[in-house]
């Protein structure tokens, strides 16, 4: 069984959501004061580290990356529903 945990990586600057499979599919939430959210599973650290090189190869400037519980993934998921 793969255990998966979810990440709150948040960036300066907004990514447009054409970059959401280049992401891995994470959910990309643009937020009012110019940073991107980016939130979803990664499946273990290996990925993580992934996912922020990838966030340094755009060129965004990485301001915090946090581990989140299941129950905080899915309230943010609803956010980014009601922004859509």
């Amino acid at each position: 069984m793969i255990n998966l945990t979810s990440w709150n990586s948040i960036t300066r600057g907004h990514l447009g959501r054409e970059w959401t499979d280049w992401f891995g599919g994470l959910t990309l939430t643009l937020e009012d004061n110019g940073e991107t959210l980016l939130t979803g599973p990664v499946v273990d650290q290996a990925a993580l580290y992934g996912l922020l090189r990838k966030v340094r190869d755009v060129g965004m400037s990485l301001l915090s990356v946090v581990c989140v519980k299941p129950d905080q993934a899915v309230a943010l998921d609803v956010k980014q529903e009601k922004n859509d």
